[in-house]
């Protein structure tokens, strides 16, 4: 706590961590590759599987006129186009429903192997899941399915169709599904003990859903009374994270590769590699404060490596990035960060990655800061909470 102190007297700051949710994928064109459904107006050819009005055709799996051609399951001879079954990929011209099974050149969206159905993700706009995720719209193609994918930003409604589909972080055998927070005294808590983190367990609490957290820190611990309206989940309650006071995002990724060489609150980390040693199957991250004030050039890159090498220790792994919350000190600084996270996240997204946005600045106040105006009050924190719950809550387990 005196390292934190004195960085604030020094600084006037600390730092922020990490956090909601964009997901852009390519363009389709409705359906699980189709126009509209799975399968035009018939199944098949003009009477038959194939043709002008059958699975695949002006509205179905694929191209523009059939699961493949105009007599067969998908072509003029065969299944999917003029003479084979798929079509230029498997499912254009000449294959089983246009230009791919699902969409121009890949089994479900423009270019991704998406799923039979949407654009090209299971879920709409954030299946890993929106455009680029595992499926689409509803499934084999068809324009019914919550979202189907239509947003052009990659941005999710929140929590919206997100966690539908084969994509699941979290165990689904009743272990809980391990959250790891990386970030800076905005993660840490500062202004209020547990900070974001002892708000975000509260809502999964309340809704039944089993998490806990991981890391090498436990400085901040949950106040008693924030505790005991746990109830009986009280008991499950930990306080672990990674949040460090004046961290930039360079030192978290020195944390994430195990370049570091820096004790904080007691933890020696040289030799550690926070999310390899951990494998959490969430990882929330809310950083960049510290680097507005120090130095904000090449944030934005800093951001990308760091989220490379958090994917490459845990490739199977939800990564929920977030712009950060207001720095007043720093304004102009932060609107230039905040307008190029946004990108950063798509450009892993688009590459199959999963990784999503979060928008912890929008609706984020400053009378939701303490009276330092960097880090959150308990009202700030528990609206970070909420933007954090909102996109996670689709892929927990009760």
């Amino acid at each position: 706590m005196e390292t934190r102190t004195r960085i604030l007297a020094v600084t006037t700051i600390a730092i922020l961590t990490f956090g909601a949710c964009e997901v852009s994928t390519p363009d389709a064109k409705e359906g699980s590759g189709g126009e509209k459904g799975s399968g035009g107006s018939g199944s098949g050819g003009t009477s038959a599987s194939g043709g002008s009005s059958g699975t695949g055709g002006k509205s179905n799996t694929g191209g523009t006129s059939a699961a493949g051609g105009s007599s067969n399951t998908g072509g003029t001879s065969a299944s999917g186009g003029s003479s084979s079954s798929g079509g230029t990929e498997a499912g254009g011209t000449t294959g089983t429903g246009g230009r791919g099974i699902g969409g121009r050149t890949g089994t479900g969206g423009d270019t991704s192997p998406g799923g039979t159905g949407g654009r090209t993700g299971i879920g709409g706009r954030t299946g890993i899941g929106g455009r680029t995720g595992i499926a689409g719209s509803t499934g084999n193609g068809g324009t019914t399915g919550p979202d189907a994918g239509t947003n052009d930003s990659g941005a999710p409604e929140v929590g919206a169709d997100s966690g539908s589909g084969a994509f699941e972080p979290c165990p689904t055998n009743g272990d809980p599904c391990k959250i790891l927070p990386l970030g800076d005294s905005i993660t840490w808590g500062i202004n209020y003990g547990g900070g974001y983190r002892i708000k975000l367990f509260t809502h999964a609490a309340n809704d039944q859903k089993n998490i806990t957290f991981v890391g090498y820190d436990t400085a901040n611990d949950a106040t008693a009374a924030a505790l005991n309206k746990l109830g009986s989940a009280k008991d499950k309650w930990v306080n672990k994270h990674e949040g460090h006071s004046g961290w930039t995002i360079q030192e978290d990724d020195d944390l994430v590769t195990g370049k570091s060489t820096a004790t904080n609150d007691g933890v020696n980390y040289r030799g550690k590699k926070v999310v390899a040693d951990f494998n959490p199957h969430i990882v929330l991250i809310h950083l960049g404060t510290n680097d507005m004030y120090r130095s904000p050039s090449g944030a934005d890159t800093r951001l990308g490596t760091l989220i490379d090498h958090v994917v490459a220790d845990a490739p199977d792994a939800l990564v929920v990035v977030s712009n950060i919350i207001p720095f007043p000190s720093g304004a102009s600084a932060v609107t230039t960060f905040n307008n190029a996270v946004p990108g950063v996240v798509k450009k892993r997204t688009d590459a199959g990655k999963h990784v999503v946005f979060a928008d912890q600045f929008k609706g984020f106040q400053t009378s939701d800061l303490g009276s330092d105006q960097v880090h959150p009050n308990e009202g700030g924190y528990e609206k970070m909470a909420v933007v954090w719950y909102d996109i996670i809550k689709p892929y927990l387990q009760e």
